[in-house]
């Protein structure tokens, strides 16, 4: 009987192993933009210079045009007609097909391969059974994931705490990652230079600078001290916990720097809201060879957007210019970044002359621009949305926080715009299927409160956002601003000691709070609420 297993035999269904790769040849040999900077080093990587990812041994593609996902159909289909057949699958077949469904996050078909795995083989075969926890852990079933790794049969391998501490991290839950990590190393497991990245990342999540420095401590007993892509998640956790300095130290001492290592501590920079430091990074890696890619042009684009609207101006002009005199300015990632930023900083005419230059946009695209006019011209806000769903390009939640922010408005013009926020809201909910978030509810509640519709604000909140969401300080804080536009005691008190609790030294608080009772004229009331800030010493 013949037994299929890699390298595949020439067989009828043979014939589809070798497509993906050689599509994802193609690929990589297609023409990349021009450099930003004329003198760029290419053998360092341009604008989206990437490496090209690791080919998968089971797929590869001819002249067909058939989809990715489509291949991947096709040949499972073909593995599990040869297992009808009574014809034998090797696990390294499995293994390829397993890490193809990772990589694309193909849920349905990894499912249908799991299917087709002999238990008996998925229990003798300790590499296929981490391939599969691996796949568990990509597409988020972290349940399911945490039950293969406890039914392995032998002690699990360094792969499998990596891929399961990997799926924790992903998903968020960092406490659970470490958590892994300690058990880990109390078990003997000596981690590997993709253990610790993953780690770190960790610990960057829960914002633990005590733990992110044992953990390089450990890295530098395991010899790792030197390892760059250790070295790239070390700057990265020291910048996210606060330490610019330490991870800028770090970021000296590298032997060798890549592009990761550039961007990592120019996001930083950027980050901690340092955009002169951040372009002196920029100015030190062209002088070392380097040159931006898309994601060091859009970090520094969103440093612009944040920074003060003269200075963001001047740096995010220069930026553009420069991009365009190089031809990069259709690559969207960018075009997307320079729309956001003209749009925060007020340019709605620059932001909408990128935005009409683009080839193709995307929901990013079509989301900056609603931004962009939300804030100056809320009719033309409601146009672009009509338009964007005639090219048909489906809304997500963000799109209806840029609507639902046009509808805010102020004062003055928000009772018009309750009708408009009513409507974006419930399209959202009843024709989308688009669950409302916290930003969402906010805007509502600035909307209604705004409006004078104080006890329908309350009701939002108490009746339809609980108990799926918590109100934060967004939703109490917004409703309080409404109390005191239109002198609502009542309610405002019960949105001030909420936003006490949840905020108890801001002190914005307080004075819209003395401001609702010296407009009722509560003299004693107020002379409480000042004598609260002396004792906070606010």
């Amino acid at each position: 009987m013949q037994t299929l297993s890699s390298p595949l035999p020439v067989s009828a269904w043979g014939r589809y192993a070798c497509r993906y790769q050689c599509h994802r040849r193609s690929r990589s040999k297609k023409s990349q933009p021009q450099p930003l900077f004329p003198h760029q080093n290419k053998s360092r990587g341009g604008l989206l210079a990437k490496p090209s990812p690791a080919s998968t041994p089971l797929l590869r593609r001819g002249p067909q045009t058939m989809t990715r996902l489509q291949m991947l159909n096709e040949t499972i289909k073909d593995v599990q007609d040869s297992i009808e057949k009574g014809v034998p699958v090797g696990p390294d077949i499995f293994s390829s097909l397993l890490e193809t469904c990772s990589q694309m996050s193909a849920f349905q078909q990894g499912i249908q391969v799991h299917s087709l795995v002999p238990p008996r083989l998925l229990r003798k075969t300790p590499s296929l059974s981490a391939k599969l926890l691996r796949f568990y852990a990509v597409c988020g079933r972290l349940e399911d994931a945490h039950k293969l790794f406890d039914e392995m049969a032998q002690p699990p391998s360094v792969f499998a705490w990596n891929s399961l501490i990997s799926g924790y991290v992903e998903q968020g839950h960092h406490e659970d990652a470490m958590a892994l990590y300690y058990q880990m190393d109390e078990m003997g497991v000596e981690p590997d230079n993709f253990t610790f990245p993953r780690v770190l990342k960790a610990c960057a999540g829960i914002g633990s600078l005590q733990r992110g420095e044992d953990v390089h401590r450990h890295i530098i007993r395991c010899g790792y001290g030197g390892d760059q892509f250790i070295m790239n998640a070390l700057i990265d956790m020291y910048a996210k916990c606060g330490e610019i300095v330490k991870a800028r130290r770090l970021f000296e001492r590298m032997p060798e720097r890549d592009i990761v290592s550039w961007n990592t501590m120019l996001v930083g920079y950027i980050r901690h809201g340092c955009l002169d430091f951040a372009a002196s990074v920029i100015r030190l890696m062209v002088s070392k060879g380097f040159e931006p890619d898309s994601v060091g042009i859009s970090a520094m684009l969103s440093g612009c957007a944040s920074a003060s609207r003269s200075y963001g101006l001047w740096m995010g002009t220069q930026i553009h210019g420069r991009v365009i005199r190089q031809g990069n300015d259709l690559e969207l990632s960018v075009s997307n970044s320079l729309i956001d930023m003209y749009a925060k900083l007020g340019c709605t005419s620059s932001a909408r002359a990128v935005f009409d230059q683009l080839r193709e946009k995307d929901i990013v695209s079509w989301n900056s621009i609603i931004y962009a006019y939300g804030k100056k011209d809320v009719e033309q806000a409601f146009a672009m949305f009509k338009r964007m769903i005639e090219y048909g390009i489906a809304p997500d939640s963000i799109t209806f926080v840029a609507l639902l922010s046009a509808c805010v408005g102020d004062s003055a013009s928000s009772r018009c715009l309750v009708d408009e926020g009513r409507y974006f809201f419930n399209l959202m909910l009843k024709r989308y299927g688009i669950q409302p978030r916290i930003e969402h509810y906010a805007c509502m509640v600035n909307v209604l409160g705004r409006a004078g519709l104080i006890d329908e604000a309350y009701k939002m909140i108490t009746k339809q956002m609980r108990p799926s969401l918590e109100p934060g300080p967004s939703i109490w804080g917004a409703l309080l601003f409404a109390c005191s536009i239109h002198g609502n005691v009542d309610v405002g008190e019960i949105a001030a000691d909420m936003l006490f609790e949840l905020e108890p030294d801001n002190l914005e608080n307080f004075n819209l709070l003395l401001q609702i009772y010296c407009g009722a004229e509560r003299w004693d009331d107020a002379e409480r609420v000042r004598e609260m800030i002396r004792e906070r010493g606010l």
